[in-house]
């Protein structure tokens, strides 16, 4: 984190002080918030640029309208809606129930990706139960690079068959140097019944 300090000893010359978001790398900036209710999917179509270098979604429980739901996700560039860049992931699950007999973690091969076009898996087996949801984190790192491809890192949790507290973890690329200007999020099928996602800027605004 950089240190900021008055340029001059007379702090009676300091006529305003820096914003929060100038001052540390990791501040958030509140831009975007999707709230579902039966919806198919939530779309974030706008402020994705190259103002801020990454940008972070925030999951508050994520209910789906039909049980052992997946939430997934895909991107694009431009103006363009298909949704389907070519993406290569690796996936972590740990899960540990209520009876304190059962525990895992480890690599899960059957939700990693490899080249794939499909929209990617962020959260698996979400309950419709009343009180089942998921709930996490998704940072998309330099979207609007021309240069680099586009790195993600995805944390969730949830209440698996109402026994399980379990952790999805992904981490992937998106095989583009175009930048990314859109993000869609749905279920693998039926509705989203209930949640929010908010979109952040991280850090600084970039000059």
């Amino acid at each position: 984190m950089a240190i900021r300090t008055a340029v001059n000893r007379a702090l009676t010359a300091i006529t305003a002080l820096p914003t929060a978001a100038a001052l540390t790398d990791g501040n958030l900036t509140l831009l975007t918030t999707a709230t579902a209710s039966s919806s198919s999917t939530l779309d974030f179509t706008s402020s994705i640029n190259s103002t801020y270098n990454s940008y972070l979604f925030k999951f508050y429980d994520i209910h789906p309208s039909a049980n052992a739901k997946s939430l997934t996700f895909q991107t694009d560039t431009g103006t363009n809606t298909n949704y389907n860049i070519a993406c290569t992931t690796t996936a972590i699950k740990a899960y540990h129930n209520e009876g304190d007999s059962e525990t895992e973690l480890g690599y899960d091969t059957q939700y990693d990706a490899a080249q794939s076009t499909s929209f990617i898996n962020l959260a698996e087996e979400i309950m419709s139960n009343n009180d089942s949801s998921v709930s996490g984190t998704l940072t998309i790192f330099n979207p609007s690079s021309s240069t680099f491809v586009k790195h993600f890192m995805s944390d969730m949790h949830g209440m698996r068959n109402d026994v399980y507290a379990w952790r999805f973890m992904k981490a992937g690329y998106f095989n583009t140097t175009t930048a990314l200007t859109r993000f869609q999020f749905k279920l693998n099928s039926g509705n989203i019944d209930a949640g929010t996602i908010k979109m952040y800027g991280v850090g600084p605004k970039q000059s």
